[in-house]
């Protein structure tokens, strides 16, 4: 296959489990976010405020930027991301525990990047 058949375009699939050690700390920094973050409507402050103080995984979903990943990565340009965090069963001891599988997942989110 030659590069005239093939996209310039990649989508890149993550999928991080993380453990939330410290849910006050983690909602205290998405708020210090919120607070700084210039380009939310006032308008809309007290609804994130909200979402992020009731959920952590709201939390880190608002402290989580996909543009961070690739920012540094050379002849890249991100054009389109979409995440989302959620609470899931996670049994690191598992031996057969694979994403989408246990947390509810699945594979039908075209909207997810380019396309």
């Amino acid at each position: 296959m030659n590069t005239e058949e093939t996209s310039r375009f990649v989508r890149l699939r993550v999928d991080l489990v993380l453990e939330v050690e410290d849910e006050d700390e983690l909602t205290k920094a998405a708020l210090r976010r919120l607070a700084a973050d210039p380009k939310l409507p006032q308008e809309e402050r007290p609804q994130a405020e909200g979402a992020v103080t009731e959920d952590t995984a709201e939390a880190l979903a608002y402290l989580v930027d996909p543009f961070d990943l690739v920012s540094g990565v050379p002849g890249v340009e991100l054009q389109q991301a979409s995440w989302s965090s959620e609470r899931i069963d996670y049994d690191p001891n598992s031996p057969d525990w694979e994403v989408d599988e246990d947390d509810g997942g699945d594979d039908d989110e075209e909207e997810d990047g380019i396309g």
